[in-house]
């Protein structure tokens, strides 16, 4: 069911194979980086369902929930040796008239290969089917994902569509999914003592412990747990909301804003046939307005 078109019944699933994106924002949240965050592909899906709704042929069909198989990612960073840290490689923008440099904040970037799954909803007619996958094939290219430009789609059936997910399991090959991994992070709570912070930090830590013998060996609390990651999940409010038009230099004054900070959790790479119901791999934006909390959450 779509968390913000309750009223459409859902018609299936639009699968979109192999989307080359360069130049997405590998910047995540405030504290991570590698792969882009969750919001940047909803929010990419969430644009498309308000093109699609624009549409004179389409207008009475909406686009909810993303699943999200990264097939292949290249970061822009560089190190000098495998014993220096990593800085991105970024881009010298051009100087303005009077020599100095424009006021552009550079962010780390990636290039990515990633399939996506999303749900639409509405009545959705067998001869509208060939138009419509025409459309979003079109569409999807001409708009940004996560700060990236795509630059290209799968040959063969760069859009299909499918009455159901779990059909399309081959689809997500060769590629790993990302999942919500709360509960493992409240395990890692529970089993190590840790606050859920320290619990994430522990995470990205290998520790390198002596033996007896004079030797090393690794230990992981991702060990036995798969393929962990640290990924922000939302924002929380921390000011009243702010009505339209009142907030000095906002990217959307038509808009309310509302300053907030990170929420974080944990999520997990996995291998499609590793995952029962793909419905469960489906990322919705949701919002509760009494605790002013901005989701991306898993049902």
């Amino acid at each position: 069911m779509s968390h913000i078109y309750p009223n459409y019944p859902q018609a299936g699933y639009l699968i979109i194979k192999n989307l080359r994106i360069e130049n997405a924002n590998t910047l995540s949240s405030p504290l991570t980086y590698g792969f882009p965050a969750i919001s940047g592909f909803v929010g990419a899906v969430h644009a498309l369902s308000r093109t699609l709704a624009q549409s004179q042929d389409f207008s009475h069909l909406r686009l909810d929930g993303t699943l999200i198989a990264c097939r292949d990612i290249h970061i822009q960073r560089y190190r000098e040796s495998r014993y220096s840290n990593y800085s991105f490689n970024q881009t010298r923008n051009p100087i303005l008239k009077d020599g100095s440099s424009a006021a552009i904040i550079e962010s780390g970037r990636c290039h990515l290969t990633v399939s996506l799954a999303i749900g639409i909803y509405g009545s959705l007619e067998q001869q509208q089917m060939d138009g419509l996958k025409r459309f979003i094939a079109e569409k999807i290219q001409q708009q940004r994902i996560a700060g990236g430009s795509v630059v290209g789609i799968d040959a063969k059936a760069p859009v299909s569509y499918s009455p159901t997910i779990n059909e399309c399991k081959k689809d997500f090959l060769p590629a790993f999914i990302l999942m919500n991994a709360h509960e493992e992070l409240t395990a890692i709570c529970e089993e190590k003592q840790l606050s859920p912070l320290d619990a994430l930090i522990e995470t990205a830590v290998i520790h390198q412990i002596p033996d007896d013998d004079g030797t090393w060996h690794s230990e992981s609390i991702k060990t036995g747990r798969g393929w962990l990651v640290p990924i922000p999940v939302g924002y929380q409010g921390i000011s009243p909301v702010i009505a339209a038009g009142k907030l000095n230099n906002s990217r959307n004054p038509e808009y309310p804003a509302q300053y907030v900070e990170t929420i974080y959790s944990l999520g997990k790479w996995v291998f499609p046939n590793r995952i029962a119901d793909l419905q469960h791999a489906f990322w919705y934006q949701t919002y509760d307005a009494e605790h002013h909390l901005y989701l991306v959450q898993q049902p």
